[in-house]
């Protein structure tokens, strides 16, 4: 494990994103993915709702999953350029783990804004467990996210991807990213 975390707090504050592409293996084995899985789902769900889903791209499937995004791609851009279909294929091949989040909305008095808060938070679980676990994580969206072709593979019509969880060991030392300022984002309340 890269992580030498000496309490909660810590974890929280050192967590951060790994670029797919830097990820190597080891990935979490099937028993970690469980663990961090099972974390992900202890999340705030106003009615009980569990309006996410997961689903793991195992390794031998990651071919599969290129092709479905060049067949999808071609069918919106046919013109699609070569360089265009090999990020795709990259896309479908990096990090040793992926997950898919599904944002699965449920008919019930809960506002949908709420259901789309606890699917966030359900991610958001799901990559300080990696962390915890001793890995990196990147949550990507972007084009495949919002395709329906794509979206069908994973779920159905009411479905919608959330995004594309990739999960490794980081090649090189993770880049802290700039933060905002605390005083600019965090104010008290004057009445």
């Amino acid at each position: 494990m890269f992580n030498d975390l000496t309490s909660p707090l810590s974890l929280l504050q050192t967590r951060r994103s790994g670029k797919p592409r830097d990820l190597i293996a080891p990935g979490p084995d099937a028993a970690q993915m469980r663990t961090i899985l099972q974390a992900a789902i202890r999340t705030p769900d106003h009615g009980k709702l569990a309006p996410w889903r997961f689903v793991i791209v195992r390794d031998d499937q990651r071919d599969a999953l290129a092709m479905l995004l060049e067949r999808a791609y071609r069918d919106e851009k046919p013109d699609a350029g070569k360089l265009e279909i090999e990020a795709l294929h990259q896309f479908a091949r990096q990090a040793p783990a992926l997950v898919v989040a599904l944002f699965t909305p449920r008919p019930s008095k809960i506002p949908l804004w709420e259901q789309e808060l606890s699917t966030g938070a359900a991610i958001m679980n799901l990559l300080h467990a990696a962390h915890a676990s001793g890995f990196a994580g990147s949550w990507l969206t972007g084009w495949a996210t919002y395709s329906d072709a794509v979206r069908n593979a994973f779920g159905g019509p009411d479905d919608r991807i959330a995004g594309f969880l990739f999960l490794g060991t980081p090649s090189k030392p993770l880049e802290e990213r700039p933060r905002p300022e605390y005083d600019k984002i965090i104010l008290d309340w004057d009445i």
